[in-house]
């Protein structure tokens, strides 16, 4: 079985200090929180930024001061923008971070509702749109899936030429309409992945370590951080991000997967180029 490749999301845009003190907001504290993943193990640091008051932004230029500060401090991780933004953000608001042609950003595959009234809306034409713009500027996506309907989007875009390479896939459980979490669930959407495809699993919550045992076993790839679960264990509160990959690297060598460096990772997702 191939290496495993650990991602980490360090904040997220909904997710706040007062879920857990560590949640980074500020450049440095952002950078702080890059470093502790990457040095516990995680190749691909997925990528939000925040004013210092911590409201979520898509800003070239927060985004830009960001990735500089994580590479002076894990030069060769792979660092992935999200394209999601935060709910209510305009496309053009969203695309920001692809300016800056990063070697890997996200690409949301579907509309879900996350409940409380807000829908996080992605139309045919906003995913094209997405995907077209990815693919002039070299950049990989990563295909945000949260449920079975999704898959039949990327099936979309390679029809419409609008993917190179093999498909990376994110599949996202137990988010509350969203795919649920269970062993089933994950097999269903494997089975359902175009061949050949990779894939990272998140899961949300309390189902952060399950889904990454079940990824780790199914030879998938395990994503973990502050933007998807705040808690080590239950009721104790994780105080990095690097302690949250720390316990998935001992999850993966009790169940005999190495990790693999950011230039393994590189190597397995077939990414074409290196930022300097």
């Amino acid at each position: 079985m191939e290496k495993l490749i650990i991602t980490a999301a360090i904040c997220g845009a909904e997710v706040t200090k007062e879920h857990n003190p560590a949640v980074p907001y500020t450049i440095a504290e952002i950078s702080r929180e890059a470093k502790a993943a990457y040095e516990a193990g995680a190749s691909i640091i997925h990528l939000h930024v925040r004013e210092d008051n911590g409201t979520p932004t898509q800003s070239k230029q927060r985004f830009a001061i960001a990735i500089e500060a994580i590479k002076a401090v894990a030069p060769s991780v792979i660092i992935q923008p999200s394209t999601g933004g935060a709910v209510g953000m305009s496309d053009e608001e969203r695309q920001q971070p692809l300016t800056l042609q990063p070697e890997m950003a996200t690409l949301d595959c579907g509309t879900l509702n996350f409940g409380r009234g807000e829908i996080f809306t992605n139309s045919e034409d906003t995913v094209t749109q997405f995907a077209s713009n990815m693919q002039r500027l070299g950049i990989k996506p990563e295909l945000e899936v949260f449920d079975r309907g999704m898959i039949q989007m990327v099936h979309r875009l390679q029809e419409m030429s609008l993917l190179e390479g093999t498909p990376h896939f994110n599949l996202v459980l137990g988010t509350l309409f969203g795919m649920p979490a269970g062993i089933a669930d994950l097999l269903y959407l494997v089975d359902s992945l175009p061949n050949p495809s990779t894939f990272t699993t998140t899961g949300i919550g309390r189902h952060a370590f399950t889904t990454a045992c079940a990824s780790i076993l199914m030879g998938g790839h395990v994503r973990v951080g502050f933007e998807d679960n705040v808690y080590l264990a239950k009721g104790v509160l994780a105080r990095s991000n690097g302690e949250l990959v720390d316990k998935v690297v001992r999850l993966a060598k009790e169940l005999g997967r190495e990790i693999a460096s950011p230039q393994e990772t590189r190597m397995i997702l077939g990414l074409q180029r290196e930022q300097s």
